[in-house]
């Protein structure tokens, strides 16, 4: 079922999803006690910390799913929902490489 299309494309998700974590993770340092920002712009860093780190878990969960999928190129289970074992269409794959389920068994 792998084609160099889907493998190219989930290259490009790992690369850009690699990229975005860095991202967060800059984002997501320590405020600092002593920056003076002020009571109200401290408290909006803070809230604005604990959604970038939300979002690093979330991508740092996309890249393990990405690399799974990207191990499996070759193999008979690429492509296969890990669930029913029914193959993946290829527009899901496509749209999101990260999917290790088909449609019906990811909700």
């Amino acid at each position: 079922m792998e084609t160099g299309r889907e493998r190219q494309n989930i290259l490009t998700e790992i690369s850009k999803t690699e990229k975005l974590i860095e991202e967060y993770k800059v984002m997501s340092k320590p405020i600092a006690p002593d920056a003076a920002i002020g009571r109200i712009s401290r408290m909006d860093a803070i809230n604005n910390k604990s959604i970038t780190e939300a979002s690093l878990r979330q991508a740092e969960n996309k890249l393990r799913s990405l690399r799974v999928v990207f191990s499996q190129i070759g193999t008979k289970g690429f492509g296969l929902c890990l669930k029913c074992k029914q193959p993946i269409p290829i527009a899901r794959i496509m749209i999101r490489p990260e999917s290790l389920y088909c449609v019906n068994c990811a909700t």
